[in-house]
């Protein structure tokens, strides 16, 4: 049976429980439940089909009803559990379903049996959805909740104390409303004390889930303060090292990181581990992790290494530990265990992270791109050192082949999620690469394994598989992980990147420009200079310096594309106010139920049986008429008319559920406002009587101050007493620490001891062996001795002959050593040649830019020159104008003149 069928089966054995609870009609869900738990579920909810969703909508309906029966109850649990594979469904069930609120309901309705089977697999898949989830101090049953997991966690029940820790460790992680809910709480003395007690616990996963809630609440304070002072930090540090490396299980392991990473989170521990002798052990153990093949436990190993690169002190220390060369007996300890090449890889932590690079982008791209980021934290810290160690530059040396690989195999076939993987592991090669390309050293290196070619079919494959290949249409600049936004992105950082190569290699410069022409290039220009993010802004204008200046860069479209996006997001946060302000009306109940649509639907199946009918007894009186023909026709119409029927029901029973889900959720919205009117009464009379308490603890007070001054003598001699307490702590704490070595040491005896006995069987019987062989090989040496005196005739002539031919080897090496001095001497006048054409090149580069800019400068002195003729031009047309016009004056003011002089005459 496939899913589509099964969901809907059990849709309708949903809607058949809701209108009758009967115990058929339980046993018909329950079954329906346990056949949807057989199926593959992965992915499900996030495929945002209809169907999924009203089925698992109906599940966490039925689950949050207290009428419902604990055995149908467990089973929808347990499906919903399963549901849960991923983040992303995890995230769905939690926000969109509200499934945290609702299994608080169901361990608050159970909270008086709290060892029921039921209440431990809520607080399990509470586990599951609440890791790096944050809860609201607002959800539903948040506060009975906690007050539940307080109480069970005091009562020191080993069934119910680790999930209550576990799921207690999820809710004060970066939470401050739970965190003071919490420290506001009467008895929060009392369970600081029950978990500072848990801290001596047989278990590993209880001590780290207590230290967890002890960072997230105390971390700031006093408590904290002593819990985590520079006696006990480096306990604390040795105690996470080891449970990361040799502990219970992954979940036990994912922990400890997160623990440790919120400690790095205050400056003085992260001081303090700075200064943590055993930090570069620890370390190492740590990178040996790195070659399992679970990508879960890589995963949380690689998030803690980026956290310690956040720390300026320890990142040089962790440079040295992966980029450290492998000793001579490592090496051979490596060949001993491995049996060959694998065994010596596994004493270099680097070659683990370069194995992680190479995976496969389905299976564990989180992995990828941590390692992508670590590689690049670490790498620009070592070569930004005064000098960079030969082991440095050999690691990047075999690293640069798997990240040239990784540029390759980006198909535009692909689907969108393959596509956004693929762009995002491009985007973190090419800032490795670009870090590679700030040493001179490694520059070098980089531009002798790129080629031009290999980044141009690169940034055509990326801008091909963009949103559009028009340029007037850019899409919509939506959120950060939106496809375009990362291809752009890609493309930009591949571009930075033959920027930076466009020198020393070869065709690198004319691709680069005749890249930043092409007209496609607005898309991901306009979506990176209208980024949020400054890097990208940054990474944008740089190239875009560099495009201007070109001929045909399209800078009128770029405009039109950037005020294209600045509309887009304007009209966008017009929209969203609007939202914000007009909610949507519920759509009215309709009267029509389903017994009613299938009746109608029934009466025009009926009615169209009885028209064939008709038209056949019509037919047998006509014979020249095909019946056959006319019955398919029919019957085709007939399964069309019936497909549409099957899916209007379909469609009605969905509506249905979506409105019984409305109405649900208004009652709900309803209870809600009215616990909140009720609790604000209750905090209004809590007000007033608080006043008055004030009134009476005031008068109070004066009889307090006396035994105040009385318990401070008392004080005084408990500090002594907890002085001395300490010192016991302090001797118990080495007493512990001495015993823990002595059975590491005698665990280590037992397993050298059982190894030495395995090597004495084996050395017996070698033994007995060799004695066999002994036997055999005296006979042999009677055999031999004849025939060593037969060699010792030949020895003799071969040494006369022997000392003839050194004399003349002594000849040749007089020879020899004037062929040498030759040699000498042409060697030193290459050298001084090399020098020589060194300066020459120098000089030739020099030359070459002036070339350039001297080319710049011409074009924009013809363009100067072009616009001075045209004014000159204009300037001689009104010269000759005003000459002509100085004539005239000139010819009348003469003739004016002479007829005065007549006058006058």
């Amino acid at each position: 049976m496939d899913m589509t069928t099964c969901l809907k089966s059990l849709l309708l054995a949903i809607q058949q429980y809701r209108d009758n609870k009967s115990a058929q009609n339980t046993a018909q869900l329950q079954k329906q439940v346990e056949e949807v738990s057989g199926l593959k579920c992965n992915q499900l909810l996030s495929s945002g089909q209809v169907l999924p969703t009203e089925c698992v909508s109906g599940l966490v309906e039925l689950a949050g009803n207290p009428n419902t029966s604990s055995a149908l109850t467990g089973t929808i649990i347990s499906l919903l559990a399963q549901l849960a594979c991923d983040d992303e469904s995890r995230e769905v069930l939690h926000s969109s379903y509200n499934l945290t609120s609702t299994l608080a309901s169901i361990i608050h309705w159970h909270s008086t049996t709290p060892g029921e089977p039921l209440v431990l697999q809520c607080l399990q898949v509470l586990q599951k959805l609440t890791y790096n989830t944050r809860v609201f101090n607002s959800t539903n049953y948040i506060h009975e909740l906690i007050a539940f997991l307080v109480t069970n966690i005091q009562s020191h029940t080993d069934d119910i104390t680790m999930p209550c820790l576990g799921l207690m460790a999820n809710l004060c992680r970066y939470n401050h409303s739970v965190q003071s809910h919490i420290k506001s709480m009467d008895n929060v003395k009392a369970f600081y004390r029950t978990l500072i007690n848990f801290l001596a616990h047989n278990s590993l996963t209880v001590v780290v889930f207590t230290l967890s809630i002890l960072a997230s609440l105390t971390l700031n304070e006093k408590v904290g303060e002593k819990l985590f002072d520079a006696k006990n930090i480096h306990q604390t540090f040795q105690l996470v090292f080891n449970i990361i490396v040799n502990g219970d299980g992954t979940l036990t392991r994912k922990y400890s990181v997160d623990l440790l990473v919120d400690l790095l989170k205050s400056p003085k521990i992260a001081d303090y581990l700075t200064r943590y002798d055993h930090f570069s052990a620890c370390v190492s153990q740590v990178l040996g992790l790195l070659h399992g093949k679970d990508p879960g436990s890589a995963a949380k190993v690689l998030e803690l290494l980026l956290a310690v690169c956040s720390v300026s002190g320890l990142r040089s220390l962790l440079c040295e530990v992966v980029f450290r060369p492998v000793g001579p007996k490592l090496r051979a300890a490596g060949r001993r265990q491995g049996a060959g090449l694998d065994g010596g890889h596994k004493a270099e932590p680097g070659l683990a992270l370069v194995q992680w690079l190479s995976l496969p982008v389905e299976g564990a791209e989180s992995c990828s791109l941590q390692a992508l980021q670590l590689l690049n934290e670490l790498l620009e810290e070592a070569l930004g050192a005064e000098s960079v160690s030969s082991c440095v530059l050999t690691f990047v040396e075999m690293l640069l082949p798997v990240l040239l690989e990784l540029l390759k195999g980006l198909g535009p076939a692909e689907g969108d999620p393959q596509l956004r993987k693929h762009c995002l592991r491009i985007t973190h090669v090419s800032n490795l690469l670009l870090v590679l390309c700030g040493e001179d050293s490694t520059r070098c290196t980089v531009a002798r394994q790129v080629s031009a070619q290999l980044c141009l079919s690169q940034v055509e494959s990326l801008l091909s598989c963009c949103h559009s290949n028009n340029p007037l249409i850019c899409p919509a600049p939506g959120s950060d992980n939106d496809l375009s936004q990362v291809c752009a992105e890609a493309i930009l950082k591949t571009l930075e990147l033959m920027s930076k190569l466009r020198e020393p290699v070869k065709d690198m410069e004319t691709s680069f420009y005749r890249i930043l022409q092409d007209q496609r290039m607005v898309t991901p220009f306009s979506l990176a200079l209208t980024s949020h993010h400054r890097d990208r802004v940054q990474t944008g204008l740089g190239l875009l310096f560099e495009a201007t200046p070109l001929p045909d860069f399209p800078s009128l479209i770029l405009g039109e594309s950037i005020a294209a996006n600045n509309a887009y997001r304007q009209r966008e946060v017009e929209l969203s106010v609007k939202r914000v302000a007009v909610q949507e009306v519920p759509p009215p109940r309709t009267n029509i139920s389903l017994s009613e649509s299938s009746g109608s639907s029934g009466r025009g199946v009926h009615s169209l049986i009885e028209k064939i009918q008709n038209g056949l007894e019509l037919q047998e009186q006509v014979e020249d008429l095909r019946v056959s023909e006319i019955i398919d026709v029919y019957e085709q119409k007939l399964s069309t008319l019936a497909s549409k029927e099957s899916r209007l029901q379909d469609l009605l029973e969905a509506k249905a559920l979506a409105l019984s889900q409305a109405d649900r959720l208004i009652a709900q919205y309803r209870f809600q406002r009215a616990q909140a009117e009720s609790e604000a009464r209750k905090l209004g009379c809590l007000l007033k009587e608080a006043e008055r308490r004030r009134e009476d603890l005031q008068g109070e007070l004066g009889g307090q101050v006396l035994e105040v001054e009385r318990s401070k003598a008392d004080m005084e001699e408990l500090l002594q007493h907890n002085a001395r307490l300490q010192q016991d702590s302090q001797e118990h704490q080495a007493l512990k620490g001495a015993y823990n070595t002595l059975l590491n040491r005698f665990s280590e005896s037992e397993r050298l001891l059982k190894e030495l006995q395995s090597a004495h069987i084996s050395l017996t019987k070698h033994n007995d062996a060799l004695r066999k062989n002994h036997e055999a090989l005296r006979a042999q040496h009677d055999t031999v001795v004849c025939v060593l005196k037969d060699s010792e005739d030949q020895v003799k002539f071969l040494q006369s002959e022997l000392q003839q031919r050194d004399g003349d080897i002594t000849d040749l090496r007089r020879e020899l050593q004037e062929e040498e001095e030759r040699k000498k001497e042409k060697e030193r006048e290459r050298r001084d040649l090399e020098e020589t054409v060194d300066v020459l090149r120098k000089e030739l580069n020099k030359t070459e830019q002036a070339r350039k800019d001297a080319s710049i400068k011409a074009s924009s002195l013809d363009l100067q020159k072009g616009q001075l003729e045209t004014k000159l031009k204009q300037r001689e047309e009104e010269l000759n104008k005003h000459s002509a016009m100085i004539a005239m004056i000139h010819s009348l003011s003469s003739g004016k003149a002479k007829n005065d002089v007549n006058l006058s005459l």
